[in-house]
Parts: C-alpha cells; structure tokens; sequence
C-alpha cells in the first residue's frame, strides 16, 4: 500500500467505520474496529502509532466543553495541537471557531482529519511535523488533548505552551489525569465524563477534564 495521502484515505474509508462520537452524535469520526488491520499501515512503512484512529478521553472533554459551551471558541482562531483524528479541532470549527488548525506530527492523521472534517462539515487546516519546535503560530486559542502521557513528550509540550502563554495566547488542556500533567499550573474548568480509547462500547464512562494552563515561569513537570 502506497503511503500517499489518497492511499491512506482510501484505506480509512474501507477499513474504519464512521462512527457517532459518544454523547455528541452530530459528529462522527472514522473509527478503528477490531478489523480493521491497522498493522497493515506498519507493516508497510508507516513506523507511527495509528493514534487518529481512535478517540481519546483529554479529546473528548475538550469535544464536549467546546459543543456545550461554544462562547469557548467563538469568534477565535484554533490551534488544535496533537489532533490525531482532529476531534477537537472538528468540534471548534463547528462551535464557531473563524479557523482551526490541525497539527500533528504523523502524515497520516493528515488523511483522517481531512476524511473527518469532510464528514461534519469542518473546514481544517493541517500543520504536518512538529510545530512544538516552532514559534507559535499567530492563533487565539491552544488546545491540547491527552499529550501528558510521558515524560519526553510533555517535555517538548510544556516549553512550547508557554511560548504561546507569553504571546498571549489562551491554553486549555483536556486529560484524563495523566502522571505528567504539570498539575500545579492548572486551573479546572469543567469535567465531563467520557469513553477512553479502547474501551468497550459497554464500559463505564471515566471523569476527564479540561483545564486553563497559567503562567508559571518554569517548565516543571510536578504533580503537586
């Protein structure tokens, strides 16, 4: 299997199923099964989880707070950082964000989020690479969804997060309480129950948040 855009698209469409986002049934994503043979994709190249074939729980509560509350993003321009499918990104753009862009460091999120927005309406721009590596792009909001799930990660996240704090530019955080959220830096804004990635349609819901990011003249990874 080619590796190109509409190869990846191609086998999106053919082998996920566009599915009802939990508790926001007017937006659907293309979502992984257990047939899906995502190990295809690695076997042919492709060395990068297949993370945009799933929902996650930061995800879904940023999803959430900015459906329920769309004076969020109203009005602003998004940058929706590690989108993977572009969930949020998808929810921004449909609560009334003017633009949204999708960043994520794998190609072939690319093709899911364009395949995604597609399918609610969206309109997205994808950023290819790792924008933490640049300055901030000129945008109002920062959204951030589950990327404190490992140290060397949150390492690179937390830096550039407070480049965009000192261009003022507004951060929220959505997760499901991670180890290496910078847990003294944040201010909660609301919590929302919601399905975490691979979790049976059957399982029970679990709290995920969303947080306001503050200035804290320091890059410290403390629980607190």
């Amino acid at each position: 299997m080619d590796r190109g855009a509409g190869a990846i698209e191609g086998f999106i469409v053919e082998n996920l199923v566009l599915t009802p986002v939990p508790d926001l049934p007017h937006l659907t994503l293309y979502t992984a099964h257990p047939g899906s043979g995502l190990s295809r994709i690695s076997a042919r190249g492709g060395n990068r989880p297949p993370y945009w074939a799933y929902r996650w729980a930061g995800g879904m509560a940023l999803a959430h707070h900015f459906i329920r509350r769309p004076e969020t993003v109203k009005g602003l321009s998004v940058l929706d950082l590690g989108a993977g499918s572009g969930l949020v990104g998808i929810a921004a753009a449909r609560a009334g964000a003017t633009k949204v862009i999708a960043s994520d460091i794998d190609p072939n999120a690319g093709a899911a989020i364009a395949l995604n927005a597609a399918a609610n309406g969206a309109s997205l721009e994808f950023h290819e690479g790792d924008i933490t590596a640049l300055e901030p792009p000129p945008v109002d909001l920062v959204a951030v969804g589950d990327l404190f799930y490992e140290t060397a990660l949150a390492q690179k996240v937390l830096p550039f997060l407070d480049r965009c704090l000192e261009k003022h530019i507004h951060v929220l955080i959505g997760d499901p309480g991670r180890a290496h959220l910078p847990r003294q830096r944040l201010l909660q804004t609301a919590e929302y129950n919601v399905a975490d990635v691979g979790s049976a349609s059957s399982s029970p819901s679990l709290p995920a948040w969303v947080f306001a990011l503050r200035p804290g003249g320091g890059t410290s990874l403390s629980l607190g």
